[in-house]
């Protein structure tokens, strides 16, 4: 299972590097959930990583087709290799459908092949107003999305682990594994989730408050991401990014 680390800034990437995180994610986490950081902001912090490890990115959740596939474009142009995109307000199948379909035609075509994308499912997908998890699984299939992540959007809740039981969620990453989808797994982890992460079975845990010294609108600390990926497991189920 690998560790991914969201970073607002590259000076935060580079305290995720140190730390030891597999994958740098960039989030803005004061824009909410799935919080886009600027272009600029990106291009910091895909420059200070430098190819040592992935970088994704969060572009928010969707409402406009044009809007995501040019804001996918734009991201894997400045180096994304994934791209996350939410659909907090829709719970119709098929305009996910199309909204994820958009995303992946602007992540191909700006990375030439090289960037994916990541649709994001809500676990508080009531309290978002977004299509349910298990529905978006199909959806995301269909429309050419690499993988999926399950988070949560509002982050005054319950986390993860408060919001879906150990059985159910691990019959979830099963059926994304079936079809064909890398799974992450996220929702105000902590240190002590990440045990319950991997026995679901993911590929990936994401983390951002655990990571920082006061909380996810803190700042990211080498220490803490080093205490993370202690508990992490290197083991993977499929191959990721």
């Amino acid at each position: 299972m690998r560790l991914l680390v969201s970073v607002a800034s590259a000076a935060e990437a580079s305290a995720a590097l140190a730390g030891g995180a597999d994958v740098i994610d960039a989030k803005d986490p004061a824009a909410g959930a799935l919080g886009a950081v600027s272009p600029d902001v990106f291009r910091d912090i895909h420059a200070r990583v430098f190819g040592e490890r992935p970088v994704t990115a969060a572009l928010g959740d969707a409402s406009d087709e044009g809007d995501i596939e040019r804001a996918a474009r734009a991201f894997a142009l400045a180096g994304a290799r994934l791209v996350k995109v939410g659909f907090a307000g829709i719970a119709s199948a098929g305009r996910v459908g199309s909204l994820t379909a958009a995303a992946v035609r602007g992540a191909r075509a700006g990375g030439h092949g090289t960037c994916g994308v990541v649709a994001v499912a809500y676990a508080d997908s009531v309290c978002a107003e977004s299509i349910a998890p298990a529905a978006l699984v199909e959806v995301a299939a269909r429309a050419g999305a690499e993988g999926l992540l399950l988070d949560t959007a509002n982050k005054a809740g319950p986390g993860l682990r408060g919001l879906i039981a150990p059985g159910a969620l691990a019959a979830l990453v099963t059926r994304m594994h079936e079809r064909g989808l890398f799974v992450a797994l996220a929702g105000q982890l902590t240190a002590d989730d990440l045990p319950f992460v991997r026995e679901a079975g993911a590929d990936v845990a994401g983390v951002r408050g655990a990571a920082c010294d006061a909380g996810r609108m803190g700042h990211v600390s080498a220490d803490r991401v080093r205490l993370l990926q202690q508990c992490s497991s290197t083991l993977t189920r499929k191959e990721w990014p």
